[in-house]
């Protein structure tokens, strides 16, 4: 039975809690940390744990027998908390995005590495059916080469939502939508379609003058062969509807799903291929679906991964990949001028005290409170028709 300890009790920690919970013949959660002991407590009452709670997670490392730890804490916070519990012997999940810096990346990765313990990076939307239904047709080459793709990110957030104490700033959220949002769609776009070789930037802060970062950006990737990618991420959008479109040479499919395949007639214009898209769909109808979703299926993925000595699907380094597209993101649009690829650290970004002195600021936070009342959150993920 593996032991489970859970720090930061904020909202997203429901999932991870709900998550654990439905694997009682696995594993059993024995402890809780937050800041704010009151907060650690009600999580303990509302979910009947039997665990005991800290405010300081070194004492609970320190006291606590545990084998995973799950990291819910704000970004700037991960990447100590990580270190020092991989040195410590304990595997870890850490929530999206996996810290504020390549450079915190790096030395995640290391401590891992050194310790021979998981690092394992949250993108739970990787654990959805349709995204592992178009995964395994995008990996058949049904399709054809993937010419251009659409990552459309879309979320709304109300004005009020940046007055938390830790959002809205560079020091301690290290970005706004494109690292705290849309960080879930960028990281499936780069597992479906690879890195690109460069990337072109802008962002913008539209409706929350109590931030300093972003609440728009939209991004153009070019890859090595010609291909583009453009990437919107937002916390503006009305509805929040959320799509990747992978357009092939042979047929578009997406996620929602949709499968669309054309031919081209003796003067070049379209007709349609009923064959292809048959094909195709046949395929993607064959695909199982998971039996855990979300956080729940990640975190299936890291307790097999203890158990049985196997790889997680999302390690510290297509984490770290994922912040690397990012912050590329970043430095384009503060810097005004196209990115390449790979990023080290001679990117003026690659550290925390680069980013804070090079990212765009669009306003001045003047508003913070310790917590919200309501932890009701909207997490993404419906991706069905």
């Amino acid at each position: 039975m593996l032991k489970i300890a859970i720090v930061g009790t904020g909202a997203i920690a429901s999932s991870h809690i709900e998550g654990y919970l439905q694997f009682d013949d696995k594993c059993e959660i024995v402890a809780l940390c937050d800041t704010y002991l009151e907060k650690a407590e009600k999580k303990v009452a509302a979910f009947k744990l039997d665990a005991k709670v800290y405010d300081d997670y070194k004492k609970m490392v320190e006291e606590v027998d545990f084998d995973i730890i799950s990291i819910c804490t704000p970004p700037y916070t991960h990447a100590d908390i990580a270190v020092h519990c991989l040195d410590a012997g304990r595997h870890v999940l850490v929530e999206k995005p996996m810290a504020s810096s390549l450079e915190e990346c790096d030395a995640m990765n290391e401590a891992a590495k050194r310790n021979n313990k998981i690092l394992s990076v949250v993108s739970q939307n990787r654990f959805r059916t349709p995204m592992m239904k178009l995964k395994s047709v995008l990996d058949s080459k049904l399709a054809g080469p993937v010419v251009h793709t659409q990552v459309d990110s879309y979320w709304w957030r109300g004005h009020c939502y940046y007055d938390l104490w830790w959002r809205g700033t560079w020091e301690k959220e290290g970005g706004g939508c494109t690292l705290n949002h849309a960080v879930h769609h960028i990281d499936i776009f780069k597992w479906m379609n690879g890195m690109p070789s460069e990337v072109t930037a802008v962002t913008s802060n539209t409706a929350h003058d109590n931030a300093e970062v972003e609440d728009i950006s939209v991004a153009i990737c070019r890859y090595e062969d010609g291909s583009l990618a453009q990437i919107t991420s937002s916390v503006v959008h009305h509805g929040e509807e959320q799509q990747l479109i992978f357009q092939g040479k042979d047929a578009r499919v997406s996620v929602p799903w949709k499968v669309k395949a054309s031919k081209s007639k003796g003067n070049g214009f379209p007709e349609d291929n009923p064959e292809l898209e048959e094909k195709i769909q046949a395929l993607y109808n064959s695909e199982p679906d998971l039996a855990h979703e979300g956080h729940a299926g990640q975190i299936n993925d890291i307790l097999t991964a203890v158990m049985e000595n196997t790889p997680v699907l999302v390690d510290g380094v297509q984490g770290r990949q994922t912040l690397e597209l990012i912050t590329a993101i970043y430095e384009s649009s503060s810097l005004k001028r196209t990115v390449k690829l790979p990023l080290d650290d001679s990117s003026p970004f690659y550290t925390r005290e680069g980013i804070m002195k090079h990212a765009t600021r669009f306003y001045e936070k003047k508003t913070s409170i310790e917590n919200f009342a309501d932890e009701v959150i909207t997490t993404g993920g419906n991706y069905e028709k």
